[in-house]
């Protein structure tokens, strides 16, 4: 359960670093309130999987969900350069993921 938990904080915390671009500096409300509310939802999800798991493997995880997943929405949705180092790098970062969870 605790690493459900950790995947759908992953999930909420590339919401919210992906609503960032949306809220133009906070200046849009509704982009606003659905980031702050996704910064809360990732936070307390994260808090509860290291209930249970090793706090850096939880961590790391859960940013390394985040930055994958904020990347590819960057590339598929504000045409960030999809290069292919960009693509092996973050290979690079799904593999040390991978790893964490089998050894943790």
């Amino acid at each position: 359960m605790a690493w459900f938990l950790l995947f759908l904080a992953g999930l909420f915390e590339i919401g919210w670093a992906v609503g960032l671009k949306y809220t133009h500096g906070f200046t849009r409300l509704t982009p606003t309130i659905f980031t702050i509310i996704s910064m809360i939802i990732s936070i307390a999800l994260l808090g509860l999987a290291v209930k249970t798991l090793p706090m850096g493997t939880a961590y790391a995880v859960w940013t390394g969900i985040g930055t994958v997943g904020t990347v590819l929405l960057g590339i598929w949705l504000l045409g960030d350069p999809a290069t292919l180092v960009r693509l092996f790098c973050i290979g690079l970062i799904v593999a040390g993921i991978a790893g964490l969870k089998f050894v943790a």
